[in-house]
């Protein structure tokens, strides 16, 4: 005879205590029993878990038992489970995940901190923090962005401490040469836009100390906070970064960001070469890139630290298009500004 509802319901108000004892469990609640991924139509109590833990590595007294008074059990592995907040308001401390920018653009997303000789810093990219090349060290950085109500000088977070200049072709840069094959193919075959709010246009005495190839590696930037109390080391919905890996093809990832929050993708192809659009005839080609498939970005998600399912840093989001996402590998990343993970 088949479960009712209202007898699970009861059975699960007597047993969620002695469930929540449990190793790892985050949530308990009424559902269908899954198997292989399907639901089975069978009523289940379903303990969620922060991570999913093989029986081996658990003593008797930690198991969920298998079913409580005939009904089943089910675990679902969530991860840790976080209060939802608007990415797009102001944070005092702010997070990883939400609105920043320079003062001069719309708005992009604080990556992730990271320190230099002892000192942290805001990670993001060029075109979040220092306007696609068009920006000099010391500017002022606001969090939210202005297209999120940011406000200078009240919501004054940080100043502009280091960018790698990005090279563009044509009329944004430098003029590729004619038989560039490989850019060329990589224009018609991914026919991809950066996934950004694009910057304003304005005249400024550049500072850069960092250059790379006509064929880019990164967009990326760091900005110094205001004050150490102003930030946080985490990232939102998602929690700390507990080291640094390398991207594969297949590899689960997740990020936070400004626009769509915290999404999860995989890994479609790695050692990308691509030609990014940053408007206004400005073309940028970026190699050795980690590419995503659709659903996981949308505009304003630049800068947005990309993580494994440990929570391991892997790259940078900076670009992508209504189906694919384009991410640095944040090897490439530390490299060039000569930074490391906040332990």
């Amino acid at each position: 005879m088949a479960a009712q509802i209202q007898d699970v319901r009861k059975l699960l108000a007597g047993a969620k205590k002695e469930l929540f004892g449990k190793s790892n469990v985050v949530a308990t609640g009424v559902g269908f029993k899954r198997v292989n991924g399907k639901a089975t139509g069978d009523l289940a109590l379903i303990c969620s878990v922060s991570s999913k833990k093989e029986k081996k590595f658990l003593s008797s007294s930690e198991l969920i038992p298998t079913a409580i008074q005939n009904i089943p059990t089910d675990v679902y592995p969530t991860g840790l489970i976080y209060a939802l907040e608007d990415p797009t308001r102001k944070f005092r401390p702010a997070p990883g995940g939400v609105s920043i920018g320079h003062v001069n653009i719309t708005a992009g997303t604080l990556g992730c901190l990271v320190q230099k000789n002892g000192i942290q810093y805001i990670l993001s990219n060029n075109h979040v923090l220092a306007n696609s090349n068009d920006a000099s060290i010391g500017d002022h950085i606001i969090q939210p962005g202005a297209a999120d109500d940011g406000r200078f000088p009240e919501d004054r977070i940080a100043e502009l401490s280091d960018f790698v200049k990005i090279e563009f072709q044509g009329l944004g840069g430098i003029e590729p040469p004619s038989d560039c094959k490989i850019a060329n193919g990589a224009a018609g075959f991914l026919n991809l836009f950066a996934a950004l709010v694009f910057s304003k246009t304005r005249l400024v005495s550049k500072k850069i100390t960092k250059t790379q190839a006509s064929e880019n590696l990164v967009d990326c930037a760091i900005a110094k906070p205001l004050e150490a109390g102003f930030v946080k080391n985490e990232i939102l919905d998602i929690g700390k970064i507990k080291g640094v890996a390398d991207g594969t093809v297949g590899m689960s990832v997740q990020k936070s960001g400004r626009t769509t929050g915290h999404t999860k993708g995989s890994i479609t192809q790695i050692d990308v070469t691509v030609n990014v659009s940053y408007g206004s005839n400005k073309i940028a080609t970026f190699e050795d890139q980690l590419m995503t498939g659709g659903g996981m970005s949308a505009g304003g998600d630049s800068g947005s630290a990309v993580l494994n399912d440990k929570n391991e840093i892997v790259g940078l989001l900076f670009a992508g298009s209504s189906n694919s996402t384009i991410i640095n590998r944040i090897q490439n990343v530390f490299s060039a500004l000569n930074v490391e993970i906040i332990p």
